[in-house]
């Protein structure tokens, strides 16, 4: 259970700046829009669609490791797994099973599908942007079961952009607009609570001995 009197002590142990600084990025966090990532073989590439979850101000990310093994590149993420929760899946079908039991609809994002441009897309519900590996795309598996498709239109001789890329590019443009939109796509009041007191706990030095020490708890 949420302890209120708990995070207004540990929040004690923050400057005002940080406090200020977490408020002001939950104020833009959501998880109307999530992002799932297909068993990216690069590590980097991960760790850079991480970076710019965080950059752009999306909660979760769901990371499948099927076929690759699950790793950051921390020079490359650069904290952002502090700031955004990531759920891991070894298998894809795990992944989409839980992102649709959460009510998202799965949009898949991939140059050979006939999909609608990026300009073009609008959100009307809850959306989960799926990316696929370097070489191969998605898999059959996320492409049959998807119920959008977007693409990045190209002009030039390249056919596809690097997966951290192309994340990067819609990820903006689509959290972007879903702010300016009227759909409920900000945290709830306890999610911003429940992070807080998250960010709270890893922004403080041997937090636990400090909660130990709290004598209400």
């Amino acid at each position: 259970m949420f302890n209120p009197d708990l995070l207004h002590y540990l929040e004690g142990f923050l400057t005002e700046d940080r406090k200020r600084r977490f408020l002001e990025v939950l104020s833009k966090r959501t998880n109307y829009l999530t992002v799932a990532v297909e068993d990216v073989y690069q590590l980097h590439n991960t760790s850079a669609v991480l970076r710019s979850c965080d950059a752009f101000g999306i909660q979760e990310v769901h990371i499948v490791t099927d076929r690759f093994e699950s790793k950051l590149d921390k020079n490359i993420a650069l904290g952002a797994e502090k700031w955004v929760d990531v759920t891991h899946y070894s298998s894809t079908a795990d992944c989409i099973a839980k992102i649709k039991e959460q009510g998202y609809q799965l949009v898949a994002t991939s140059p050979h599908e006939k999909g609608i441009a990026l300009a073009d897309f609008e959100i009307t519900t809850q959306t989960a942007l799926f990316f696929g590996t370097e070489k191969e795309g998605l898999t059959p598996e996320v492409l049959e079961q998807a119920d959008q498709f977007i693409k990045i239109p190209m002009v030039g001789f390249s056919e596809s952009l690097n997966v951290s890329v192309a994340a990067a590019i819609v990820i903006q443009v689509l959290a972007d607009r879903l702010r300016n939109t009227d759909l409920p796509w900000q945290l709830s009041e306890i999610e911003i609570l429940d992070k807080r007191m998250d960010w709270t706990k890893k922004s403080i030095k041997n937090v636990e001995q400090i909660i130990d020490r709290y004598p209400n708890f």
